[in-house]
């Protein structure tokens, strides 16, 4: 019995921006009797149906984006007489749609870092159960990646997570309801040492795959004081504490290395937070700005955000502190009209962010905004190829709207239009040149005009474009700009790298902060 493990996907690029860490910590999962697994990241290259043998048990993953070939993937290693089983977010809401489409023998609901073990051990008897109930594993239970089964050529930048859980409650994302509120913190030693890890191996870049880096916010400090809950203070001081600790030891790891991570606007107001990222070479962040302004705010349960001038003024705080931000905006929320799409624009390009992402607003399973447009749809089904339009993720890829829910005031077809406008406008050759002026170097502009290009494509022209060729057009050209920018993100290995520690009180007296030696 060989175990597979396979991230689905449509589109193949060669090279992938980020690591896909389910893989790797499902392969940590694995229990050493059932030998390595054999990892497929369709990101980078399709299944071989041939290595998939009679007994194996085969372990997809997949968010609702891919569960389609999820399910594709499923039935072919089914009909090769594999076990197959499902887990990720989809299939932890949908479990009956895995089996029934999927040829899921199980599906493993929630978190596989332990109960993944029990599921190959029923299949090995040749006896799996149809559902395993992984739960929401606490920290101190997280398994590390298996960074050892990485193939080290043909990923830009690693992932690390150190926290899981969101005290958000966005309406877009489902977040908050499948990972929770409280936010279960992995303690700081684990997420240092998979770090050195990867920098032994030769990443340099690595992206701190958290939920929200940021957990804990002053507003709900001061609320907690407000209300004299002591208990509540204590645990949100210990978080944030912990949060501190950490990027205190990633300071003492080597200059060269760069973190990027996701975290809410609320940490432009705490400049202690800002000023303990730069130092520990936190230097790019997602923000979710989602919308400029109030009314747009409102529609996605965001009022901690602010809009206008203000939302100007507190994006350019992460940049004067070093941070980067990749700034991500919805469009076809109910407040949008025509004029929004220029002036959320301007506002990316007058608060300096690096980067920016336009998407569409798509109601996800799980989330506040699916729950009220399923609900809504339930006298107008409008089915596509036979399958109705709140299960979109069944559609055929051809065939799927890019919109699904009515706007009041514009077609899909104009906020479609409008959203590939804003890309374009946003990548613009001379606006990037000029957002490249922080980087010292001709080579390095060049290299960031180069990357700019690669997100443009991977994630504009990929997801917007109605139009097959063009879709296929712009993944040849992901294809041939990603080989070259990977070599851009490499660094020589560091075999010799060993866990920092951190200094004792006294001794930091003697040496500025993050200077000390690595040892």
């Amino acid at each position: 019995m060989r175990v597979h493990l396979v991230n689905p996907s449509h589109v193949s690029f060669g090279t992938a921006v980020i690591t896909p860490r389910w893989l790797y910590v499902i392969a940590a999962a694995t229990p050493a009797a059932f030998g390595n697994p054999v990892i497929v990241d369709e990101t980078l290259s399709f299944v071989d149906p041939e290595r998939i043998q009679p007994g194996d048990v085969v372990g997809i993953g997949i968010h609702t984006g891919n569960a389609l070939r999820g399910y594709e993937i499923g039935k072919m290693a089914r009909e090769r007489g594999a076990y197959v089983i499902f887990g990720g977010i989809h299939a932890t809401l949908y479990s009956e749609e895995a089996g029934r489409l999927g040829g899921a023998h199980s599906v493993v609901k929630g978190d596989g870092d332990i109960v993944w073990g029990a599921a190959l051990a029923d299949c090995l008897k040749g006896v799996p159960k149809p559902m395993y109930l992984g739960g929401r594993v606490e920290a101190s239970n997280f398994m590390p990646a298996r960074w050892d089964l990485l193939p080290r050529d043909r990923y830009m930048w690693a992932s690390v997570q150190t926290v899981r859980g969101c005290p958000k409650h966005c309406s877009f994302c489902s977040v908050w309801r499948s990972d929770g509120q409280r936010p279960r913190q992995r303690a700081t030693d684990a997420v240092i040492e998979e770090i050195v890890q990867l920098r032994q191996m030769g990443f340099r870049f690595i992206a701190l795959a958290d939920d929200n880096f940021y957990p804990v916010t002053l507003t709900d400090l001061t609320m907690a004081e407000r209300q004299g809950n002591t208990h509540r203070i204590a645990e949100l001081t210990a978080i944030r504490t912990e949060r501190f600790r950490l990027m205190e030891r990633l300071a003492l790891l080597p200059r060269d290395m760069v973190f990027f991570t996701q975290i809410t606007m609320e940490a432009a107001e705490d400049p202690d937070y800002l000023d303990a990222m730069r130092r520990a070479n936190i230097k790019g962040a997602l923000v979710g700005v989602e919308s400029v302004t109030p009314e747009g705010l409102k529609d996605v349960y965001k009022d901690f955000n602010c809009a206008g001038d203000r939302l100007v003024d507190r994006l350019q705080l992460f940049r004067r502190s070093g941070v980067h931000v990749l700034g991500s905006f919805i469009f076809g929320l109910p407040s949008d009209r025509p004029e929004t799409f220029g002036a959320t624009v301007s506002v990316a390009q007058r608060a300096g962010i690096t980067f920016a992402q336009f998407v569409m607003l798509t109601p996800f399973p799980g989330t506040v905004d699916f729950a009220k447009w399923e609900k809504s749809m339930e006298l107008d089904p409008r089915p596509i190829r036979g399958i109705p339009l709140t299960r979109h993720w069944l559609i055929p890829q051809e065939s799927r709207p890019k919109l699904y829910c009515p706007h009041p005031t514009m077609s899909a077809d104009e906020i479609r239009h409008r959203t590939q406008v804003a890309w374009d406008r946003f990548y613009r050759l001379p606006l990037i040149w000029q957002r490249s002026r922080f980087l010292k170097s001709l080579r390095a502009r060049l290299a960031f005009i180069l990357i700019s290009k690669l997100y443009r494509q991977m994630y504009a022209n990929t997801g917007i474009a109605t139009d097959s060729a063009r879709v296929e057009r712009s993944a040849r050209w992901a294809r041939w700009i990603a080989k070259p920018c990977r070599r851009l993100f490499s660094a020589p290995p560091m075999p010799e790298l060993r866990v920092p520690q951190l200094m004792l009180q006294s001794d930091r007296k003697t040496a500025r902060f993050g200077d000390s030696p690595v040892r």
